[in-house]
């Protein structure tokens, strides 16, 4: 088995190309934005354009805004997503109210010092989010980051206006520096609270000649000594002088783990939250959602008693609130921050014990509830970390499976109520022009219709009909290659070693043999499995060429933008009325048509491997058997096993063109020749003529020019909305 450094480094290289293919979805989503975006305005304009009032309600009733505010959220999800997937670490976040141990935890994990992680029991310490990366081959250093002037505004000072009811906020830098800050209003709800906040705004008001100079600054690469000053409110003795870290977005340290065994892994260290920080919830999320894989609580209950109090199953449920479609149950950990009698906090493990046996009374699920001391270097690392990360790397694949499916549902989800759109839109200008004479310019291309059709079908008919009896060379006979190859290359024939092992563990040779003959022949069959990808491609072909006949002879193309094997679906789902009984059932039939290795040949192939079936193998073991002649016999029955399913296979090879001209030929009965056919078919045609026939049929009120272009933009949103494209997993 790997070790636990190795399969994260794995996972980590596995991620990529998921993300690569997130970005591709990204782009097409952006594509089915600009598309709709660009029906919608032919929407606004054709409706003051026609004066038909139906023509008019169809294509209000397009929701296009639905449609964009739909695609805007996926496309915000994938975007988390893509962040997560292109990491180069796993990342674990820590998180916790102030003093409660998170800086300690984050010192005996990393190594690093209070120079670098500052901690205290004054006031809130820490200012800036770090991230820290173990990397056992350098030396400790720093990566500072700063806002620029308009993230600084928008993302830092504007939520305090918005929270304390401030007023407009201000448009630039020289604006919040220049003028007064607006008084605090008295009618805000609470007193202390709000007081607190206009407090920390004072502060960035009040000291921004000692930070503006870092605003708009490139990233700095600094020294391990000079990291405090970055991210610390204070200095190590307690006197508040640093204001660099109001201008600090985020600080990247990078330096050796204690323990070198812990892969590409980094800690997320949050700021402390209860400070009345605006905007910490907020960013918390945002960290959460995107950069972090598993979740740290760190909670130190008191020595003289504790309990859950409401702060910290609001922090639980804003970090739950981070990520939707992944439960945080899933990826969270309650460290409980156990101190000694001797330290100042004195001996809390029973209150420890007593939080651990309440988490589940205060709906706080998490993965694992872990009591340790923080400060204490071995206890972190072998009892918090390696807990962490051997649940990761156990645990990360099926989490981001997860993750990414429900994502990945949602697309599905969204590509079905665009369909649903586009069928509207494309219906959206079927009204006839008034025509005295309608029936007169129907019937001749009625009767041009049946002709064109009959002559396309007949001769699509005619080439199933020649290749019938051939075997199938594209799809079907390459995939029965692939599995005798499959057979061949994977058996599933013990080695000797195990096969002696197994004859020690059951003391009978016949027992043993019998037990790999189950097993070898249970193997085998399934790699036979892989031939549904050929008769399904096979089908699919034919199923694309009558599609294609119905567009090009048939005149069907204009029904729908939907093209290839899903054509006849819609045409029998959403297009034929239930009047069309007949024609209907003939689109289903062809439709619902298709062979499968379990029904269509299995059954066939079973006789085949009687040899591997231990009552009736006809090669027995000797008198005085050995592992060798075990590990023989085993080998002799696979190879002729395999030969005799080849032999069959081979002479079944013609049968999926026999059974697909079979399909094709009922439709073609069925649409051409039924005895109620010939009465359905021009119903189904006169109710469709303008979409049929758009240049005799016109959708009232509207020029052609505008109809074309109409048609081209449907077309071209059904051409971005296509599932293939929108879909990054398999």
């Amino acid at each position: 088995m790997q070790n636990r450094s190795e399969t994260i480094t794995d996972i980590i290289d596995k991620r990529r190309p998921l993300a690569q293919k997130i970005e591709r979805t990204e782009e097409n989503l952006k594509e089915l934005t600009s598309a709709l975006h660009a029906l919608e305005s032919q929407r606004n304009k054709l409706i003051t354009q026609i004066e038909d009032r139906k023509i008019q309600g169809r294509l209000a009733e397009i929701d296009f805004l639905a449609l964009q505010l739909k695609i805007a959220t996926e496309l915000e999800a994938l975007a988390k997503l893509k962040v997560r997937f292109s990491r180069d670490t796993l990342n674990i976040g820590v998180v916790g109210r102030a003093r409660q141990g998170k800086s300690r935890l984050l010192q005996s994990l990393t190594g690093l010092t209070t120079t670098e992680i500052p901690d205290g029991d004054r006031q809130h310490c820490t200012g800036v989010r770090s991230t820290i990366r173990h990397n056992p081959n350098v030396t400790t250093f720093g990566e500072v980051y700063f806002y620029s002037e308009r993230s600084f505004i928008d993302e830092v000072i504007a939520p305090y206006y918005e929270k304390l009811h401030l007023g407009v906020k201000p448009n630039s830098l020289v604006e919040f520096a220049s003028k007064p800050l607006p008084p605090l209003p008295e009618n805000l709800p609470g007193y202390a609270e709000p007081g607190a906040m206009y407090e920390h705004l004072t502060r960035y008001h009040t000291n921004i000649d000692k930070y503006v100079g870092l605003l708009n600054a490139p990233p700095r690469r600094i020294s391990s000594n000079e990291i405090r000053e970055y991210v610390a409110q204070d200095t190590a003795n307690g006197q508040r002088i640093f204001f660099n870290y109001l201008a600090v977005k985020e600080v990247k340290i990078t330096c050796p783990f204690p323990n070198n065994e812990v892969g590409q892994i980094a800690l997320v260290d949050m700021p402390g939250l209860g400070d009345t920080g605006v905007g910490d919830e907020e960013r918390l999320i945002k960290t959460l959602s995107q950069d972090i894989d598993a979740v740290l609580f760190v909670r130190m209950p008191s020595a003289k008693g504790d309990y859950w109090a409401d702060v910290d199953v609001r922090l639980y449920d804003t970090a739950r609130a981070a990520i939707i479609d992944l439960p945080l149950d899933l990826w969270s950990f309650m460290i409980l921050n156990q101190t000694n009698a001797n330290s100042a906090h004195g001996d809390n493990l029973n209150n420890c014990q007593d939080l651990a046996g309440d988490l589940s009374k205060k709906h706080l699920n998490l993965v694992d509830c872990i009591i340790a001391n923080c400060a204490d270097v071995e206890a972190a690392n072998m009892k918090i970390l390696d807990t962490v990360l051997n649940y990761l790397a156990t645990k990360i694949q099926s989490l981001d499976r997860q993750y990414a499916s429900s994502c990945q549902e949602r697309m599905i989800e969204l590509q079905n109520t665009v369909n649903t759109e586009i069928e509207k839109a494309s219906q959206a200008l079927a009204s006839p022009t008034a025509n005295q004479n309608e029936m007169g310019v129907f019937l001749p291309l009625y009767n041009q219709f049946i002709s064109n059709l009959s002559v396309g079908l007949m001769e699509l008919l005619d080439n199933f009909k020649q290749q019938r009896y051939l075997v199938d060379e594209d799809f079907f006979q390459p995939q029965v290659e692939v599995a005798i190859q499959a057979c061949k290359e994977d058996a599933g024939i013990p080695d000797l070693q195990e096969i002696k092992v197994r004859h020690r563990e059951k003391g009978s040779w016949e027992i043993v043999y019998a037990e790999y003959l189950h097993k070898i022949r249970t193997h085998l069959t399934r790699h036979f499995n892989s031939l549904d990808n050929g008769l399904k491609q096979l089908i699919d072909e034919a199923k694309s060429q009558v599609s294609r006949v119905l567009i090009s002879q048939g005149s069907l193309g204009g029904l729908t933008t939907v093209r290839g094997t899903d054509f006849l679906q819609v045409i029998a789902d959403k297009k034929v009325s239930d009047e069309q009984i007949n024609l209907r059932r003939a689109f289903q039939n062809l439709w619902n048509f298709e062979m499968s290795y379990e029904v269509n040949f299995h059954y066939r192939i079973r006789q085949h491997l009687d040899d591997l079936t231990p009552d009736d193998t006809s090669l027995r073991l000797s008198a005085k058997p050995t592992a060798e002649e075990v590990l023989e016999n085993l080998a002799q029955l696979h190879q002729e096993t395999v030969y005799k399913c080849q032999e069959a296979l081979t002479d079944l090879s013609s049968e999926p063109k026999l059974a697909v001209f079979a399909a094709v030929e009922e439709f073609v009965d069925q649409v051409l020749r039924g005895a109620e056919i010939k009465n359905e078919w021009p119903v189904f045609l006169y109710e469709v003529r303008s979409q049929v026939w758009p240049t005799y049929f016109k959708p009232m009120g509207e020029g052609s020019n505008s109809l074309k272009e109409w048609q081209k933009l449907v077309e071209r949103v059904a051409l971005a909305n296509q599932l293939e494209l929108l879909q990054f997993i398999n």
